[in-house]
């Protein structure tokens, strides 16, 4: 697990449905006034250079953070405002991107006040690389196990929690591990929004996670997927998010994001939205 860099593959497809989810989630969320405890439990660097020799060696952004940038104002549904600020902090008004943030910039950019964020990482180079970055603001960074460090936290002081949940999956005991760890945290905190990424692979090993998931006490899980048109014949043809208490009209106004970049030009994917487990 340790080798996994997401430089590789920083700003694709994937990465666009997760990023999207969060700052969705945190927009809706932020309607309300009191605090939030964020947690992500595998944060990886804050910032990825689009132009780094890892970054060209998949250009798996071209197909995916790029395609959107391009056709940033055909965009039609609001909620893709916050998205795009966060996108044009890092890069003005360039024609192509250059840097694109990992999942604690996407969370830094909309901490208020009383909420406060903590981040676990194992890897070293990432880990220092993210203590560096976090030390000009109000981020705490954990080198540890993040699902068990998740659990070590719970519940949190704040009044409502929002934690990502995104391994790399290159073990495949991950699958089983996530939904146990997710298990648990909702017993601490029945109340918290989880958001758990995962691959779609023509290996069908994300039917674990979800089954897994499925034989826990959880209770409303919505999941989310999106799929290539043109998929690989190996590995990944999709990305999934399982969203524990979504918020109220959540899986609505996150349809209508990823239809607005499905075809035109932008990702070529198709959606699937439905109740994992139900109340």
């Amino acid at each position: 697990m340790l080798s996994y860099l997401h430089a590789f593959h920083a700003g694709n497809f994937a990465d666009i449905q997760k990023h999207a989810a969060l700052a969705l989630t945190l927009t809706m969320m932020q309607s309300k006034k009191t605090g939030i405890a964020c947690f992500d439990t595998h944060a990886g660097s804050a910032i990825y250079d689009l132009r780094s020799e890892r970054a060209r060696k998949t250009a798996e952004a071209d197909r995916g953070v790029q395609r959107l940038w391009k056709a940033r104002d055909q965009l039609r549904a609001d909620d893709w405002k916050p998205v795009l600020d966060v996108l044009e902090q890092f890069n003005a008004d360039d024609a192509e991107l250059g840097i694109y943030p990992g999942s604690p910039a996407w969370f830094r950019h909309f901490l208020r006040p009383g909420d406060d964020l903590t981040l676990f990482e194992l890897h070293p180079s990432e880990s220092e690389q993210l203590a560096d970055w976090a030390s000009a603001g109000r981020v705490r960074v954990l080198r540890q196990d993040g699902l068990a460090g998740l659990l070590s936290q719970l519940p949190p002081k704040q009044p409502r929690l929002l934690s990502l949940i995104d391994p790399s999956y290159e073990i495949k005991s991950d699958y089983i591990d996530v939904a146990q760890a997710l298990g648990k945290a909702w017993q601490k905190c029945r109340h918290g929004i989880y958001l758990v990424w995962y691959p779609v692979l023509t290996s069908g090993f994300q039917e674990q996670l979800k089954e897994a998931i499925r034989a826990t006490a959880v209770r409303k899980v919505l999941c989310s997927e999106v799929h290539l048109r043109t998929p690989p014949e190996r590995g990944m043809t999709g990305s999934g998010m399982l969203v524990v208490n979504p918020p109220w009209g959540f899986d609505r106004r996150l349809t209508a994001m990823m239809d607005d970049v499905a075809g035109r030009d932008c990702l070529d994917i198709t959606l699937m939205m439905d109740w994992l487990v139900a109340e």
